[in-house]
């Protein structure tokens, strides 16, 4: 099992090893990972992907890569430290508000930053600026030695003929485009010797299809043959994975990638070499990628975002504790977080696990709960968090959940086609209940009185929130008019006929995804400028890829003004002319708002009230699971 490289933000702001990457890299080799390969770590003073990020480019760092390096060899793990240069996929703010480097002058299109091509000088001299890094990180006692030639960065601009348009000695023909990494390769080997590891991320396929370029870029009989060349020049592993910036999704998978979908890569791959082969594909199931290992698929099981959600993942396989298993939901919000982290001055998030990055901060479980009880109102995701947190401090926590099942809002995010996983964060919330024995009140919506006979020490209140159907929209009681959680929720079947869904927001999305499976003719309304406003870029490049294949129509501007029998008039809010459609049915996906039945009232009743999620601001995943979390840590 590899924890293969990414990014968390969790670094100093000058580059050195924090104690928050010294607490987060060895939770995981606590949790029984083999191989824990770090973030990119930057070789030049003007190659930084962010502001905190562990750097290599002088002496100065080495003191904190011994650290690390002690703290994973406490757990008896490995660790190797990745080295890259961001090239045109860097930021120029961050780098001095120069123009990144790169082999051609080919912008990103996605960062869309200044480009400047390098010189034969400026090459050589980064040659020079990786195999001093790996001097350096084998000086700190690191295990290993990665280098980054995958997902668009600058090894893999010089490899690939759509970024790499030189016509000297690193251009044209693959042994030229080759030469920039096989010079740091051969370098590192001079300088660190035959006996320290050398690996090398690859893109092997740029999948550049998806961005409408099918003839362009590295495709995997190139990735084969690079490969080879690589193996040949004494490289000891090869970690396999795919896509750049322009085709991110291959490889950083929001929620409709399956397990194991570019399994045939590193497959690929590994039969055309004899070195070992890492390998990354969605990796959830110990026993799926088990039997990958076994069916000579891979050597090496990867994956970045499974060991974030959960640190333990590997002795729970070994354990078999598999069904306590805390799955990646491939939700992206670590990669949103990530993005953001230089304005918001954060860390890299996860949804489902409030304690990545935070290990050292939040540790103090204080065991003083002395079986008090608190009464939960709601059974997720907040509610079953907050539980398991207490059961950790001593509390007895008893759940009351008004209908028969643990998820809340998840028990319909998880109805839109290619949610699924959504299932994986309900099954650990209802095992993490059963397995602390927690007391559930199924089918049970509590009075005051009902929670005054539990004596609570304290009350949290995590019954979500209602959908917002404005009132003063004529015709908004109509019949034919549904909430987006009526389509989900079953209650409402809607099939073959035409259907405008107001609210372009994710849920809005989904459901017009949902209802364009069954053979809808489906339009989506937003009134702002923009479809899916605040979105997630990656989440929207990937359901809107799906709408579009069903045909489904969007009309940002325009405002819902009233609802007729089979007409629905809009107001263009640019031009504020009217316009009126025919439709059969309106689902609108609006604003939710808190659920606040009985909260005054349990206020004034109870000193010790607390209240969570979308009961206290309608919010995502992570919000519900951290105010839950944090709620159960501070009582």
């Amino acid at each position: 099992m590899v924890m293969t490289a990414m990014g968390n933000a969790l670094a100093n702001n000058d580059g050195t090893v924090s104690q928050k990457d010294i607490d987060f890299y060895g939770a995981r080799a606590k949790g029984g990972v083999g191989l824990i390969i770090t973030e990119c770590a930057v070789v030049d003073e003007r190659g930084k992907g962010n502001t905190k990020q562990i750097c290599v480019y002088d002496d100065k760092f080495i003191p904190g890569l011994k650290t690390l390096a002690e703290e994973i060899h406490k757990y008896d793990g490995k660790i190797a430290v990745q080295i890259y240069h961001p090239g045109r996929q860097g930021i120029s703010v961050i780098n001095g508000n120069m123009p990144m480097m790169a082999p051609s002058e080919v912008e990103c299109k996605v960062v869309r930053q200044p480009v400047q091509a390098m010189t034969v000088e400026q090459i050589e001299d980064m040659v020079n600026k990786f195999i001093n890094a790996a001097v350096r990180i084998k000086s700190a006692g690191i295990d290993a030695v990665e280098v980054h030639g995958a997902h668009g960065y600058l090894i893999n601009q010089f490899l690939s003929p759509y970024t790499n348009k030189r016509t000297d000695k690193y251009g044209r023909s693959l042994e030229n485009r080759m030469r920039f990494l096989e010079e740091i390769v051969i370098g590192i080997r001079e300088k660190c010797g035959r006996d320290f590891p050398l690996l090398v991320r690859l893109t092997v396929d740029e999948f550049l299809g998806m961005a409408g370029l099918p003839n362009e870029g590295l495709h995997i009989e190139e990735g084969v043959k690079i490969a080879k060349r690589l193996e040949e020049l004494g490289v000891d592993a090869l970690d396999i994975s795919c896509g750049i910036y322009e085709t991110m999704n291959v490889a950083w998978e929001p929620f409709s990638y399956e397990q194991g979908w570019k399994a045939h890569l590193a497959e690929t791959i590994k039969k055309s070499v004899n070195i070992p082969v890492i390998g990354v594909s969605v990796y959830r199931d110990p026993e799926y990628a088990n039997r990958m290992i076994e069916e000579g698929k891979i050597d090496f099981a990867g994956s970045a975002r499974q060991h974030f959600a959960d640190p333990e993942w590997a002795n729970k396989a070994k354990e078999e504790r598999v069904d306590e298993i805390r799955k990646c939901i491939s939700c992206l919000y670590c990669m949103e977080t990530l993005m953001n982290a230089d304005i918001a001055g954060s860390s890299a998030q996860c949804a489902v696990n409030i304690l990545s990055g935070r290990e050292g901060e939040l540790n103090d479980f204080k065991k003083d709960g002395a079986q008090r009880v608190v009464a939960i109102i709601g059974a997720g995701p907040a509610g079953p968090e907050a539980a398991r947190i207490l059961v950790k401090r001593g509390f007895k926590p008893v759940i009351f959940e008004k209908s028969d099942k643990v998820g809340g809002q998840l028990q319909l995010a998880n109805k839109p086609p290619k949610k699924g996983k959504i299932n994986w964060l309900i099954d650990y919330l209802k095992t993490q209940i059963e397995k602390a024995g927690i007391e559930v009140r199924y089918n049970t919506a509590p009075t005051v009185a009902t929670l005054k006979e539990l004596k609570p020490y304290a009350v949290f209140i995590a019954q979500g929130s209602n959908p917002i159907l404005p009132k003063s929209i004529p015709g908004i009681d109509r019949e034919n008019v549904y909430a987006a959680e009526d389509i989900l929720s079953g209650n409402a079947e809607i099939k073959n006929k035409k259907v405008a869904v107001v609210g372009s927001g994710m849920t809005g999305l989904e459901t017009a995804h949902y209802l364009a499976c069954a053979g809808n003719e489906v339009s989506v309304f937003e009134m702002l400028d923009d479809i899916a406003p605040g979105l997630f870029f990656q989440n929207l490049i990937d359901v809107m890829g799906h709408l579009n294949s069903f045909g489904v129509k969007f009309y940002p501007k325009h405002k819902l003004v009233e609802i007729g029998e089979d007409k629905v008039v809009f107001e263009n809010t640019q031009t504020k002319e009217k316009s009126s459609r025919e439709f059969d049915y309106v689902v609108l996906s609006l604003r939710r708002a808190p659920n606040t039945e009985l909260v005054d009232e349990i206020k004034a009743a109870f000193d010790n009230v607390a209240v969570l999620g979308d009961a206290q601001k309608a919010g995502k995943i992570r919000n519900a699971i951290e105010s839950g979390f944090m709620a159960a840590y501070e009582l």
